[in-house]
This record gives C-alpha cells, sequence and structure tokens, in this order.
C-alpha cells in the first residue's frame, strides 16, 4: 500500500480540484472523484492509504460507501469530511469505522493532522523529525 496515497470523494468539484493540488503539494499521491461509484472503481484499481469521504453524494449516501471499504480493504482510513454534518451522521460513520468526522469547512492544517493521525505515511517534507506537520502558509 501506498501510505501517502489518498482518495478524496466529494460531489463539489470546486472543493475536490483545490484539496488534491494542495496535498499533491505536500507530496501525496492524491485522486478526486465525485461520486460513491468511481470511488469504489478507484479502490479497486489503486490502494489508497486514506478515504476522505463526503456523507452525501449523487448516487450512493456515504455510510454505504463507507460499509463496502471497510469490508473490502480494511486497512484503508476513511475520515469523513462533509458539509452536511449532523450528530447522527458521524456517530453512525464512527460506528461504520470512519477514523474521524469533519465539518466542512475544515481548516487545511487540521485535516493534515488528522491524515497523519490516521496513520498516513511521511512523504517527503511533510512531517518534521519530531513528528509536526510542516505546513507552508497560503499554499
Amino acid at each position: 500500500m501506498n501510505l501517502s496515497a489518498i482518495l478524496i470523494v466529494d460531489d463539489e468539484p470546486e472543493f475536490v480540484s483545490p484539496l488534491v493540488r494542495r496535498l499533491r503539494k505536500r507530496g501525496f499521491d492524491c485522486q478526486g472523484v465525485l461520486d460513491g461509484v468511481s470511488a469504489l472503481a478507484a479502490l479497486r484499481e489503486n490502494s489508497f492509504a486514506v478515504v476522505l469521504l463526503d456523507m452525501r453524494l449523487p448516487d450512493l449516501d456515504g455510510v454505504s460507501v463507507l460499509r463496502e471499504i471497510k469490508k473490502n480493504w480494511p486497512a484503508t482510513e476513511v475520515l469523513i469530511l462533509s458539509g452536511h454534518a449532523s450528530i447522527r451522521d458521524g456517530e453512525e460513520g464512527l460506528r461504520q469505522g470512519a477514523s474521524d468526522y469533519l465539518i466542512k469547512p475544515v481548516e487545511f492544517e487540521t485535516l493534515l493532522e488528522k491524515i497523519r493521525a490516521a496513520n498516513v505515511g511521511s512523504p517527503a517534507g511533510l512531517l518534521t523529525q519530531d513528528n509536526n506537520i510542516n505546513v507552508l502558509p497560503n499554499t
């Protein structure tokens, strides 16, 4: 498994594209998709350490996608990242195996910390020797 590989699953291209670019600048191998079916197809073709998963997708709900991920790729960590947050959604996601539940908008630095906490490997330049995130401003 590529420990720096991240899959972003969100139906908002204006959210996915910039996030993919920012994570790639930090050395992550990052791919973005806009629906659940595409997410599952990407997982069948590639190995991802972490999936950032929106709960509301146009074709499948996030909990269904999360269940499939944990059933077929149990080593893959899932961070739920949703703009339509509810306590019930968060609790259900955590019950189904998500590592964390984040509400959009989320600070990029916070997201990087959560990715690290989900046991993603350290791409070159991301972590300092004392395991602190090395964040460049405004990138």
